[in-house]
């Protein structure tokens, strides 16, 4: 009993001590936006916020994307003046401005010059699909094939 207690709780330690590690930005960062996708989805499929959702514009967050920035806040912009009151009021509404908030905040203040974008697509933003991005060496080797 005593020794299945002790493996219980060495593996339940070990587990704690993998989880400690602080977020960077570039992990909040992608976390938050994930968050944020998942907020807008449940936005969009409740059924007291549906009404709401219908004016926001799509928006598929990419934090390798260097139109982001531009990009949330237009979004933010739309829903911290969102024509409803009501929608204004809804706590989902209010938990989705602040996540965007923060991960505005954290895109352009705190990990300023930290995150890496790796394409410029403004419209894989709003479509969610992204045109593969080749660097300069990259699109040379492409070339030298053809």
């Amino acid at each position: 009993m005593r020794l299945g207690l002790a493996t219980l709780v060495c593996f339940f330690s070990s587990v704690w001590l993998t989880e400690c590690a602080p977020p960077t930005c570039y992990s909040r960062a992608l976390g938050l936006g994930k968050e944020v996708m998942t907020l807008l989805d449940k936005i969009h499929t409740y059924h007291r916020t549906k009404t709401c959702a219908e004016i926001l514009p799509t928006i598929f967050i990419d934090v390798h994307n260097s139109c982001i920035t531009t990009k949330l806040r237009d979004f933010l912009y739309v829903v911290l003046n969102h024509p409803n009151p009501y929608c204004r009021e809804r706590p989902r509404m209010v938990l989705l401005k602040r996540k965007i908030e923060s991960l505005y905040n954290i895109i352009t203040r705190i990990c300023w010059r930290d995150l890496v974008f790796f394409t410029d697509d403004c419209e894989g933003i709003d479509t969610g699909h992204s045109r593969p991005y080749y660097a300069e060496d990259r699109l040379q080797l492409l070339q030298e094939e053809r």
